[in-house]
């Protein structure tokens, strides 16, 4: 019991100061106080008796930051109460305590082969792999990073040349420069006013690339259209026609500016199968005055179903189908699917038998040279940057998306900020359109031209914006930050043991 009681006491700290670093995560999007909690958990990691200590304060502070950032995992559980609310409290418990465990291992491992200084850095450079490591392991889930603290804020510029995980890495060097002031000896002083130069640095580069001219937008005006279908009653019977006339109404209103040459409706806003919509898509074709309609539908071939999107044909039918192909584990498949369905347990998102199938790959949907070609992007896949590399290179970036299931609070405020951190790696626009909110039309630099609040219904119509040059992330994807990574880490491993050997010949 007294063991127990420290544990809990030991752990308080480290765990309160990952909430404050979940601050950088919208929708406060604090970075400066994030930064700070950064620091300072890399600093009690440093100053831990042990490694098992130090991975204590590592799993401890990871927890925190996790629980702070993902509280809205339990959102989904709550559409269908009935059948998965039981869930929620699980979820809430063990999605943050599992990512913590990346945390606890990085934190060990650099308090076991690093002690002091070496051990601090070699610890920062351990954690932007173990984020890193998330991003790929079991499916990925690269979800609140750490480099997203910086997402809105300047620093945000830097995804253009370093892609996330080499901006978690700068962050988490510059974190343990700060922490050096927490500490005694010499850097107490140096190594703080080192991190503060090195962000001032960070805030003037990203606003000078923010200052610079940007590309006309193309001659297109796209319509984005919002039904805000609450996701309880999404597939209700009774509300279905009720959602599907909002898209219609919305699709044939009036412009307020030049006529539109794209439609775009989210994610599954169609409540039919692609297969029985023959009629319908010809409905939606005479509604928007054979302009194609972008529009979220499922399918089913060959006994298989798949979340897609279409685009409608003059005169009626899919011009183009694209499915998704990076699906959501236990939302809309679920493992061993065909073995569990026979038990009635199915992905959430799933109306139809055991789950939904993955789709071949990244595709881009081709509108003819004038709107140019997009990549398409469904819902969770805009939070993978290796989804987005496509050659040719698209001229724009799609992403539909149902984020009623993230709830009303941070969910859906994180899903449009990793949007906005694709546009900026890319320097391509990213052109949004959600069911509930928050539709959007994104620059190539991650800025918010236009926008449709969440749980608002309507329409917006706004010009495409124009393409920079390809970034150097574009042309290198993560390659560069993973091969800084492993040479770090084994650079910082190498002081550590050179420190060990110093201190044991003093000894002697």
């Amino acid at each position: 019991m007294r063991l127990r009681a420290a544990t809990l006491r030991a752990a308080a700290l480290p765990f309160g100061t990952g909430l404050v670093l979940a601050t950088g995560q919208a929708p406060l999007s604090w970075p400066l106080p994030a930064f700070a909690a950064l620091a300072a958990l890399l600093a009690l990691g440093a100053r831990a008796p042990g490694w098992r200590q130090a991975a204590l304060t590592g799993w401890a502070g990871g927890a925190g930051c996790f629980a702070g950032a993902l509280f809205w995992i339990v959102e989904p559980f709550f559409v269908d109460p009935v059948r998965h609310g039981w869930m929620a409290p699980f979820a809430l418990v063990l999605l943050p305590g599992g990512l913590a465990l990346f945390w606890a291992l990085a934190f060990g491992l650099g308090r076991r082969f690093g002690q002091g200084r070496a051990g601090l850095f070699l610890t920062a450079a351990l954690l932007a792999a173990a984020e890193a490591s998330r991003a790929w392991l079991f499916t990925g889930f690269p979800w609140a990073l750490i480099g997203y603290i910086w997402i809105g804020a300047p620093p945000m510029q830097l995804a253009a040349l370093v892609g996330p995980h080499g901006l978690t890495l700068a962050t988490a060097l510059a974190a343990a420069l700060a922490a050096l002031g927490l500490g005694r000896g010499p850097g107490r002083l140096a190594g703080p006013a080192a991190a503060a130069a090195l962000l001032a640095g960070a805030w003037a580069w990203g606003l000078a690339e923010l200052a610079r001219p940007m590309p006309p937008d193309r001659a297109v005006t796209l319509r984005i259209v919002q039904p805000n279908a609450e996701q309880s009653l999404k597939w209700d019977p009774e509300r279905a026609q009720e959602f599907l006339m909002r898209l219609m109404t919305a699709t044939a209103a009036a412009p307020q500016g030049p006529l539109p040459d794209l439609v775009i409706w989210p994610e599954t806003a169609v409540p039919y199968l692609l297969d029985d919509s023959g009629h319908l898509l010809a409905q939606i074709d005479a509604v928007a005055g054979g302009r194609p309609v972008v529009f979220g539908i499922a399918r089913r071939e060959a006994g298989r179903y798949y979340n897609s999107l279409a685009v409608t044909a003059p005169g009626g039918g899919p011009a183009q189908v694209y499915d998704k192909h990076h699906l959501v584990p236990f939302g809309e498949y679920v493992p061993f699917g065909e073995l569990l369905g026979r038990f009635g347990i199915q992905g959430m998102a799933a109306s139809h038998g055991a789950g939904f199938s993955a789709g071949p790959g990244p595709a881009a949907l081709d509108f003819g040279p004038r709107i140019g070609r997009a990549l398409a992007l469904i819902c969770y896949e805009a939070i993978f940057p290796q989804n987005l590399r496509l050659a040719p290179r698209p001229d724009w970036v799609l992403q539909a998306t149902n984020d009623a299931w993230f709830g009303e609070v941070s969910g859906p405020f994180q899903h449009l900020a990793q949007a906005r951190m694709r546009a900026v790696e890319q320097g391509l626009p990213v052109i949004r359109a959600a069911n509930t909110g928050v539709s959007a039309v994104i620059d190539a630099r991650g800025r918010i031209r236009a926008e449709l609040g969440l749980g608002k219904q309507g329409f917006l119509d706004a010009p495409l914006p124009g393409a920079l040059p390809p970034t150097p992330y574009a042309r290198t994807g993560d390659l560069p930050a993973l091969v800084a990574l492993v040479l770090l880490v084994l650079a910082f491993a190498a002081w550590g043991s050179v420190n060990r050997i110093d201190r044991g010949d003093r000894a002697a």
